[in-house]
């Protein structure tokens, strides 16, 4: 199925929306949500980065390839967003960018100034001379914990350490199990930017050897200035619904923070520190996905 008209810009769109307990299909040409009642609820979805489709949810093959035409997200996810089960990538990856991206994994000169830019862009300071990727990820563990602690003081809240079992999530603390929530929210929405961006979400620098390698590497650029405060900041509530309070309020800290606007962008930043040119794409490469009537060249749309 395909629009008359271009699709939104990634950039422009809002960020997430979850389906829960309901069957998802097309009517009228549009994505609905008909729960068991029969209640129709329209989902805006040529409007929307990804949809996180929660347990309870069935899904039309007809609905996944209207939100393919519309180049909406789809991903797969347990109860309150804590674990990614699976993506459906919108349209195609331009295999000038996964090029491009291999290629800066690969070498390993590359992949290290690629990790120092991230390292810049995390803390605001020049990683130390002389470091390989393996120091800096260990002085860069040291900080993260670090920066954990300061912000339980802020908010008040006892902190032992970051601790989570995906198979026992009830059995963590309250505060971990609300950043175990606020993490996979934000992963949710970085993996949207780097499929919609043209690359993959497997071939990370710092984090390696898992399918959201670069997902994680992304996420925590803007870890600490997001979500993290949101989840601490839930956990000194002491709410019995913290998990869930503390989705909500990441939902709505990307809508008003338009998180989404700087993902991209800052994904093009930190592999251009490699300095080297995209290759060129080939001439029988499928054409880009999203796109405006008059093309700007800007990084938020998906190539």
């Amino acid at each position: 199925m395909r629009l008359e008209s271009n699709p939104i810009p990634v950039k422009e769109r809002s960020s997430i929306v979850w389906l829960a307990y309901g069957q998802i299909d097309v009517q009228d040409g549009a994505i609905v949500l008909i729960d068991k009642e029969g209640v129709r609820t329209q989902i805006p979805v040529g409007g929307l980065a990804c949809v996180m489709l929660e347990p309870g949810t069935r899904i039309t093959h007809a609905a996944i390839a209207l939100m393919a035409s519309v180049g909406c997200l789809a991903l797969w996810v347990g109860e309150a967003g804590v674990r990614l089960y699976s993506a459906g990538q919108p349209g195609n990856a331009r295999s000038d960018h996964l090029l491009y991206q291999a290629r800066l994994v690969l070498e390993d000169d590359l992949r290290l100034k690629v990790v120092r830019a991230m390292y810049r862009y995390r803390f605001h300071e020049e990683a130390p001379q002389r470091r390989s990727i393996e120091q800096l990820r260990g002085i860069e563990g040291a900080r993260v914990r670090a920066m954990y602690k300061l912000v339980a003081q802020k908010y008040g809240v006892q902190w032992n350490s970051r601790s989570y079992n995906p198979g026992q999530f009830d059995d963590s603390d309250l505060v971990n199990r609300c950043l175990s929530v606020a993490n996979h929210c934000l992963y949710g929405l970085c993996e949207a930017a780097i499929l919609a961006a043209g690359y993959a979400p497997s071939l990370g620098f710092i984090h390696t050897g898992k399918p959201l390698s670069f997902v994680y590497d992304i996420a925590d650029l803007f870890k600490f200035e997001t979500v993290v405060p949101l989840a601490f900041k839930m956990a000194a509530s002491e709410r019995s619904d913290g998990p869930r309070q503390t989705r909500i309020l990441c939902r709505d800290a990307f809508r008003e923070q338009n998180l989404l606007t700087k993902i991209i962008p800052t994904i093009e930043e930190i592999l251009s520190a490699g300095e080297i040119d995209k290759p060129s794409p080939h001439p029988e490469a499928v054409p880009i996905a999203i796109t405006d009537a008059e093309p700007t060249g800007d990084a938020g749309h998906r190539s």
